[in-house]
């Protein structure tokens, strides 16, 4: 049966802040035949790094808006991908539509389709949830990363702050997207505010922002669990690639503590890079963290 879906319209996204990127669509990954899903393309095709930004909850690829601009002075090749539900992706409108293994099967095939190498993985929040989990399955595309407040979840729990804000966003069917991003960051304008709630229009588009705080594996039976087992493991054991963390300190779930934890588990994650006014949505703080991360990388001098 074929999943009910709604499209943002286009005008919504017209004069974003420091967003000039030109919508690239697929609408034919296996799977998601009829779902149009957006992605940001920039650089050349056949750089030698690959850059691939990965959003959260609920936020979409202009989060990566202050990073973007670094990474393509290099001569990098990015790709930031909208999930399904979210920017300019088409947005299932059933709560249930949304799983782990929806959204990570969808970038599975995304990145087979472009055909990406050489990927320094950028993530954040469901970023790192499901990004993370990509390179045990596709261990000959990735070579670096770059994490920011997140974690791998393999059925513990999350605290009561992650409780409370589960059931908040649960029995808030029109959740106030650019509100909470405000909140999180005092320093967006009014209209960088706008740009993200613009992919919705009403509580009908927010499906998939509902779904994901329902989706963090925090039991063992949870679908993913054993996924984000395996992916510890990797990180722990195989993983040999460079990597580069910041934590924006502030976050009061995914701030030092978990990334503390997570640093641990990455082989040859380097001592973290503290933002001490960031909170959870670290990006904003972009214009210092990609630089630090290319400097590190050698990327630039």
């Amino acid at each position: 049966m074929a999943i009910e879906t709604l499209r943002t319209p286009d005008d919504r996204f017209d004069n974003l802040p420091d967003w000039p990127y030109a919508p690239n669509y697929v609408d034919d990954l296996e799977g998601y035949e009829g779902l149009r899903a957006h992605y940001v393309d920039e650089g050349p095709k056949d750089a030698e790094h690959t850059f691939l930004c990965l959003h959260g909850e609920p936020s979409w690829s202009y989060l990566y808006r202050h990073m973007i601009p670094h990474f393509l002075a290099t001569g990098a090749r990015v790709i930031a991908p909208d999930y399904l539900g979210f920017g300019r992706s088409d947005k299932p409108t059933k709560d249930e539509d949304y799983t782990f293994h929806f959204h990570r099967n969808y970038l599975m095939r995304l990145i087979e389709r472009l055909d990406l190498k050489n990927i320094t993985l950028v993530c954040q929040d469901w970023g790192g949830l499901i990004g993370l989990t990509l390179p045990v399955d596709m261990q000959d595309r990735f070579a670096r990363l770059i994490v920011m407040n997140t974690s791998i979840a393999t059925g513990r729990s999350s605290g009561k702050g992650f409780d409370e804000w589960r059931a908040y966003v649960k029995n808030t069917p029109d959740f106030p997207v650019g509100g909470l991003m405000k909140r999180s960051t005092p320093h967006l304008s009014d209209a960088e505010v706008a740009a993200y709630d613009a992919p919705f229009p009403d509580q009908n588009y927010k499906a998939g922002v509902r779904q994901f705080p329902q989706l963090v594996m925090t039991s063992e039976d949870m679908e993913g669990v054993e996924t984000s087992k395996r992916a510890l493991q990797f990180w722990k054991e195989t993983w040999q690639g460079k990597s580069f963390m910041a934590v924006g300190m502030l976050d009061p779930v995914l701030g030092p503590k978990a990334m503390h934890m997570l640093a641990k588990a990455i082989n040859g994650c380097p001592e973290p890079m503290e933002i001490a006014d960031g909170g959870h949505f670290v990006q904003e703080w972009g214009n210092i963290i990609a630089p630090a991360a290319l400097k590190h990388f050698g990327d630039v001098t």
